[in-house]
């Protein structure tokens, strides 16, 4: 039992002091003044997004940006994504609309799409993003500036999580929490070793020349979590890659209810453990079962230590990422029994082979 509580608190110690370093370093993209003209490839895979797209190709047309093109890739969809889509680029001649080639063997869907994107994009930079998003002005000349000032093959960025449901409210902030509580998010720019990797696909700013060259997509045509995957080849091929926060400058829904939010964490939280099950259970036992651990020894000077650990951390850690620090304060054991849920069923979909996305099989 004391060496169980023992380990409990040295990595509730660990992680709260991998927080306050993402506090006190604010990994954010900033906005800056100086207007940059580089030409930017806007890059939309869609699958079945006719009733979301129109936001983002709205807030990308109001941008203040000038120089970009976009690109909206029509995936298979059997909605009327393709129909919206060009109905919308008939009217802004920046915006064109192409139909995907049928997924080969061996791809997954979104690495498809994107990589036939990137053959179709003559920018500078290709900007990937999700077709649930909504960008704000400032957003891609900050992001260009950041391309120029570290001289970067890959920025990508967390965007801000909209939530308009509790079922939603219970299960999205879980992405924010395992990330900034456990990776220092600055290391990812200054640690040059490719193990220390993070991405969102939501958000993927490439130089166009290195993408050419390497293929990115195509590199990792049949990984799950892309985007991690391809912050490692970046790093490991001595470019230099950063993750920040979005900073309120683009956001996205990314689940419109608590089954669709359980379901699609269980689709790639195994994959970002590099499906390793035994390393995702002692995570799982470490933050869960830890600290039950120690409610059940009702020690109340270590209950109250462990415990304000805990809300400190979901304090930073809300702040960081713009959301509610009470109701995540509140949700925290909601949140937490839901990750065992979403763990349960990421390990049983993996072995099973049963992990569908958007009525494909992965």
């Amino acid at each position: 039992m004391i060496i169980a509580i023992s380990i409990t608190l040295f990595f509730i110690i660990l992680r709260f002091t991998v927080t306050l370093f993402n506090f006190i370093s604010n990994p954010k993209l900033h906005r800056v003044g100086k207007a940059y003209q580089d030409r930017v490839s806007i890059l939309i895979p869609a699958r079945n997004e006719a009733d979301n797209i129109l936001v983002l190709l709205q807030s990308i047309h109001q941008q203040e940006y000038q120089n970009y093109e976009v690109i909206i890739l029509d995936d298979e969809s059997t909605d009327d994504t393709y129909v919206v889509c060009s109905a919308f680029a008939e009217s802004h001649p920046r915006f064109r609309v192409i139909k995907g080639d049928k997924l080969p063997e061996g791809w997954i869907g979104k690495n498809h799409a994107c990589h036939q994107l990137a053959q179709q994009a003559d920018g500078k930079y290709l900007l990937f993003l999700d077709a649930d998003e909504e960008i704000k002005k400032g957003l891609i000349n900050s992001a260009v500036h950041r391309m120029h000032l570290h001289q970067l093959g890959l920025l990508s960025l967390f965007t801000n999580q909209q939530m308009e449901t509790p079922g939603e409210r219970a299960v999205v902030p879980l992405m924010h929490f395992i990330l900034l509580n456990l990776l220092p998010v600055r290391l990812i720019y200054l640690v040059k070793n490719a193990s220390v990797a993070a991405a969102s696909g939501q958000f993927m700013l490439f130089d166009a020349a290195i993408y050419h060259q390497h293929q990115w997509h195509k590199a990792v045509k049949n990984k799950v979590v892309e985007d991690v995957e391809i912050m490692r080849l970046i790093k490991a091929n001595a470019y230099n890659g950063e993750a920040l926060l979005a900073n309120g400058m683009i956001s996205c829904r990314m689940y419109k209810s608590y089954n669709e939010a359980i379901n699609g964490f269980s689709k790639n939280f195994l994959a970002a453990f590099n499906y390793s099950i035994i390393g995702f259970l002692i995570y799982i036992v470490l933050i869960i079962g830890g600290p039950m651990i120690v409610i059940m020894t009702l020690n109340l000077p270590l209950l109250f230590f462990m415990l304000g650990l805990i809300a400190l951390s979901r304090i930073m850690i809300s702040l960081l990422s713009d959301q509610s620090p009470v109701s995540n304060i509140i949700m925290h054991p909601v949140q937490m029994f839901n990750m065992l849920i979403i763990a349960g069923l990421s390990i049983q979909k993996h072995l099973t082979k049963t992990t569908v996305w958007k009525g494909r099989r992965i």
